[in-house]
């Protein structure tokens, strides 16, 4: 590279920071986008209002917007997640694959363990968590219908639940996120644009996306995370609250749900204040830790053996139902197709704008090549461990009748963990550990949210102040809780529905970003050739 040309690129986070500063005022302190924000923020106190308001009228019109988008796209939503796994795979066999993230000599900044060890947390330890026992057993026992149609507690159903399972934690959330990292990553710390998904429309719609396009999808953006974010710690509240009055006889009551919400609200401000390298990257490497201790008191508790035949059975079922999941076309499981795998896909849509931002800020210094295959393979392994050990084992334990999982597991979704693990050695260590990583993850969740949030809110800058950072956890918490307190339960299943529907449009928009992603990185390679 010559001199004139790697002191360009040195000069473009200035000109994106300049870029950004021209658009950007100070709102009580805080250095924002002087459009961005502010109707972010609005839209966001007015879905809150209009879901606390009359939360079952709220909940009965989003869900049926729900309902219409998965319905009437489900054909638009499979097509779409096979289309990301088939780019990211084109991206590891193409020369594109060999473009860099990052400028000139960029080396990763992020050792391997903790490289992965925060795609992890911030992308699907919480859900591994609430569904590990539940989603496999709900397949198995046809809690609510079976994958293909198959006949609910058969050997039929046992390995169509496993290989169902796989196919909704491995390759294809994982695709969503990585194009989503590329988009950001490539255009933000190659090109200098702005550290936003409109980046993504540069080669599309050329100075436009500065314009009030780019402000729709920043704005789009931080209502998706916002509202999947609260959701999420929502549902985790539930769970852990359950989990605590299941081990020590506490009540589960709000107080508890609302003392959850705060403890990792706390925490979560601790670690956005502290920075990535002392606080996300920490957390992350500790959830790593104990997730794996949680996982080898299972495998030893549950038998090792057992494990080991069930990891090639799992395996196997994933790659035998890949293809029948993958199609679209003359399902006798419309029911099942809809309410799981079209709902997941709907689900990972929402939480991929901001998961893939964090992973794009983390992967500077690896080629295209290392992100996709970092991205998608690794997490899909441990998915691949998770299942087999909680969910493999939990519905052995349904059909031997050796736990409660047998009998009304799957009436509280939100206790299968804790009673799959009761039925083990440790019962109560292990479940205190669960609760624990719940917390954890939660954290590590809202963390890497809020630093999306407060990026896109300051119109792409990344060095905003600690406080700043601390406000958007604040936002979050406030939502979350204001939700749970007016509207309860009904108000956060219209919340879910709303992050739902809104990730129909975000699909589409998905296809523009690889068009314009494959664009830039093609003409990337043949100016280098």
């Amino acid at each position: 590279m010559d001199i004139k040309a790697s002191a360009s690129m040195e000069m473009q986070p200035a000109r994106r920071v300049a870029a950004a500063s021209g658009q950007n005022q100070r709102i009580f302190g805080l250095d924002v986008h002087r459009i961005v924000c502010p109707v972010a923020l609005i839209l966001i106190a007015a879905l809150v209002v209009y879901s606390i308001a009359d939360p079952a009228r709220a909940g009965e019109l989003l869900n049926a917007a729900k309902n219409w988008t998965i319905n009437n796209f489900d054909w638009f939503y499979i097509i779409s997640g096979n289309a990301f796994v088939l780019f990211c795979a084109l991206l590891v066999v193409t020369p594109a694959g060999s473009v860099r993230i990052g400028r000139g000599e960029t080396r990763p900044e992020y050792g391997a363990v903790s490289y992965f060890s925060m795609l992890f947390a911030a992308g699907m330890g919480v859900g591994l968590l609430f569904w590990g026992v539940a989603e496999p057993l709900a397949y198995y026992s046809g809690w609510y219908k079976t994958p293909l149609g198959v006949t609910q507690n058969t050997p039929e159903a046992m390995h169509a639940a496993m290989g169902a399972t796989m196919f909704h934690w491995g390759l294809h959330p994982w695709a969503v996120y990585c194009i989503v990292a590329l988009v950001i990553g490539y255009f933000a710390y190659n090109r200098g644009l702005q550290n936003s998904l409109r980046s993504g429309l540069q080669p599309l719609i050329g100075a436009a996306h500065k314009g009030w396009i780019g402000h729709v999808v920043d704005i789009f953006t931080i209502l998706l995370t916002t509202f999947g974010l609260a959701t999420s710690l929502g549902l985790g509240a539930l769970q852990a609250s359950a989990g605590i009055s299941h081990v020590f006889g506490t009540p589960d009551s709000f107080a508890m749900q609302a003392g959850f919400i705060l403890v990792v609200a706390l925490l979560s401000a601790v670690g956005v204040g502290a920075g990535m390298h002392a606080g996300i990257k920490l957390l992350s490497n500790l959830n790593m830790a104990l997730a794996l201790g949680l996982l080898v008191f299972v495998v030893l508790g549950a038998g090792v053996v057992s494990f080991i035949a069930g990891l090639g059975s799992t395996t196997a079922d994933y790659a035998h139902h890949f293809i029948p999941l993958a199609n679209w076309m003359g399902r006798n499981d419309q029911e099942w197709f809809r309410g799981w795998t079209v709902f997941y896909w709907a689900w990972w849509a929402s939480w991929a704008p901001f998961v893939g931002m964090f992973i794009a800020s983390i992967s500077r210094g690896r080629t295209v090549r290392q992100i996709v295959v970092s991205v998608m393979i690794a997490p899909t392994l441990v998915a691949l461990l998770w299942m087999t050990a909680f969910g493999g084992a939990a519905i052995h334990q349904a059909a031997g009748g050796a736990s409660q999982l047998s009998g009304s597991g799957l009436q509280d979704v939100t206790l299968t963990l804790f009673w799959f693990l009761e039925a083990l050695p440790m019962a109560q260590f292990t479940s205190v550990l669960a609760v624990v990583l719940l917390a954890i993850f939660m954290v590590t969740s809202v963390n890497s949210g809020c630093l999306v949030v407060d990026t896109l809110a300051s119109g792409g800058k990344e060095d905003t102040s600690g406080f700043q950072k601390v406000v958007w956890v604040g936002v979050i918490t406030v939502v979350t809780l204001v939700l749970f307190i007016v509207g309860g339960d009904g108000a956060l299943k219209a919340a879910q529905a709303a992050a739902i529907a809104l990730g129909l449009p975000f699909m589409a928009l998905m296809f523009l970003l690889m068009l314009g992603l494959f664009k830039a990185l093609i003409g990337e390679r043949l100016r280098k050739a």
